[in-house]
């Protein structure tokens, strides 16, 4: 039988940075834990509920009453800001954390999209494109990110990545999603405001006839773009990792099938 070859060293030498922990034992700890340090009411999950919160205001004004829906929305938007900074500052950063910041941003950005695919029927297989490709590149990415055992989606190596590690940059990363949740909010504000910017500001010239929602759809579009280009390249190089995962644990396999024969 001739020896196969070796998996890949690097696969065992990430996973070795992570102690796995036993989901029975997690459920315990959790219960158990006390009040001086309990993650659920660490100040950046705090944060985090306020989103939620202020997310649900502002879907339930969505259809009916746009400068409240846009306030709480906005509002739930930037304090997205503020929880990763609290989470360092204090020293509570938490996988439960990162998990609800993600699945709040997921949830927050494809509500608003599905009222876009109402509002805009003819567009609405770009929206729900929109919503399958942000939805699936972050899962995969975060599944890629625990199988080879890194300690955030947001730690990108520039060999993997130079493009998702510049992306991940906490201030690049800011103002992307901001740029692109501007997009999206004046596409929805572009159903409610009609009056141009040549009555509403004085404005002359060539955005004379344009309506301020307009013209921040058309400044913020190429960061949407840039956004879900992004998306893109995260949903390949997830999908690319996680086949090289697989193929070093079957290498992996292949080996220990090889040294078990070889000591029969």
């Amino acid at each position: 039988m001739s020896k196969p070859n070796g998996p890949a060293t690097s696969l065992a030498r990430r996973r070795a940075s992570i102690d796995v922990v036993d989901a029975k034992v997690a459920v315990d700890l959790a219960t158990a834990q006390t009040y001086s340090e309990n993650v659920f009411l660490f100040v950046p999950n705090l944060i985090g509920y306020s989103r939620i919160i202020l997310a649900a205001l502002s879907l339930h004004y969505m259809s009916y009453h746009p400068k409240y829906c846009t306030v709480l929305y906005c509002i739930s938007c930037l304090l997205d800001a503020f929880d990763g900074h609290a989470a360092r500052a204090l020293g509570q950063a938490s996988k439960f954390g990162a998990v609800l910041d993600m699945v709040t941003d997921r949830c927050t950005t494809t509500s608003l999209l599905c009222y876009l695919t109402s509002a805009y029927p003819d567009h609405a297989l770009f929206f729900q494109f929109l919503i399958a490709l942000d939805f699936s590149s972050h899962y995969m990415h975060m599944n890629s990110s625990l199988v080879t055992g890194s300690k955030s989606h947001k730690q990108v190596d520039s060999d993997v990545s130079r493009l998702l590690r510049a992306y991940y940059n906490p201030t690049t990363l800011f103002i992307v999603c901001a740029g692109n949740e501007l997009f999206y909010i004046s596409l929805y504000l572009m159903k409610w405001v009609h009056t141009p910017l040549s009555e509403s500001f004085g404005i002359t010239g060539y955005f004379a006839t344009w309506t301020w929602p307009e013209l921040m759809a058309a400044v913020s579009a190429p960061v949407c773009f840039y956004k879900n280009f992004v998306n893109v390249v995260q949903l390949w190089k997830a999908s690319k990792i996680l086949v090289g995962v697989d193929l070093a644990e079957r290498a992996k396999a292949r080996e220990e099938e090889y040294m078990r024969g070889k000591q029969d």
